[in-house]
């Protein structure tokens, strides 16, 4: 089945405005900025020196081998994890910043969040709850539809395939609506036609103004949707830069070279 791109019956964002605001000098000011972020635990480095940002309508796939950092990438601009050095800005928010800042953030990460004895729609239910939406919000309905998960509302999560697990951990990541959408490895478990829709609705997202940084393994699939790429290695970005009609081949032997600390 695919997902639903578009806004479904009821549906209705819970984000802050989407509209960038402006500096001084009329550039639009991104959704998040990372300056020479790093992060330690104890005597190893995770992350070193780190500096980004993402606008909104922008998505930034984000490439590495394992233990690049990436994931704790992903928990900085969650807000998640405290910077050893630098920062990280959201909306201009020093993070950790405060609960209705790091609300505005959506994460999708390795672990599901999901509980196996709930039914899907409990599931997403209890996250909206966390952003202070009410059981019987029409926002949460129209998330299910959005990822074609209405007909499965009432199904406990234990008894769903790996696929739509990760389907619900979607919806409970956009249920409220968050103008900043992090996405690790979202295409796990998903077939063919799984990932094409979950494209189409990333795609979606990015075009209605959402900031989105996905960490990918997949050339071809942070490419598709990506407006700029960047590879960490060892907690370190050499490369960062936006994404024309590039050729996935080409990147993708530019990448095996960075890994493997050759010249780019």
């Amino acid at each position: 089945m695919a997902l639903s791109p578009g806004s479904g019956p009821g549906y209705r964002s819970r984000a802050m405005p989407l509209r960038a605001s402006l500096t001084p000098d009329h550039r639009p000011s991104p959704v998040v900025a990372v300056d020479a972020l790093g992060r330690r635990y104890g005597v190893r480095r995770a992350l070193g020196d780190v500096s980004l940002a993402v606008h909104a309508g922008e998505c930034l796939a984000l490439f590495g081998p394992n233990g690049a950092g990436k994931t704790t990438l992903l928990r900085s601009l969650a807000g998640l994890l405290r910077p050893s050095s630098g920062e990280v800005r959201l909306h201009g928010e020093r993070l950790p910043g405060t609960p209705a800042t790091r609300a505005r953030v959506g994460l999708l990460s390795h672990h599901s969040m999901l509980y196996d004895a709930l039914t899907v729609r409990e599931n997403v239910a209890f996250a909206a709850a966390l952003h202070g939406m009410g059981d019987e919000d029409p926002a949460i309905d129209a998330t299910l539809a959005r990822l074609d998960l209405a007909a499965r509302a009432l199904v406990p999560v234990r008894a769903l395939s790996r696929g739509w697990q990760q389907r619900t951990s979607i919806a409970r990541a956009i249920v409220h609506g968050p103008s900043l959408v992090l996405l690790d490895e979202p295409y796990t478990g998903l077939d063919v036609a799984g990932a094409r829709a979950l494209t189409a609705l990333l795609r979606t997202l990015r075009d209605e103004g959402r900031a989105l940084v996905l960490v990918t393994h997949d050339v071809n699939e942070g490419l598709e949707l990506a407006t700029h790429a960047a590879v960490l290695v060892d907690g370190r970005l050499v490369l960062h830069e936006p994404v024309a009609a590039r050729d996935a081949s080409a990147f993708a032997d530019r990448y095996r070279r960075l890994t493997l600390g050759e010249a780019a």
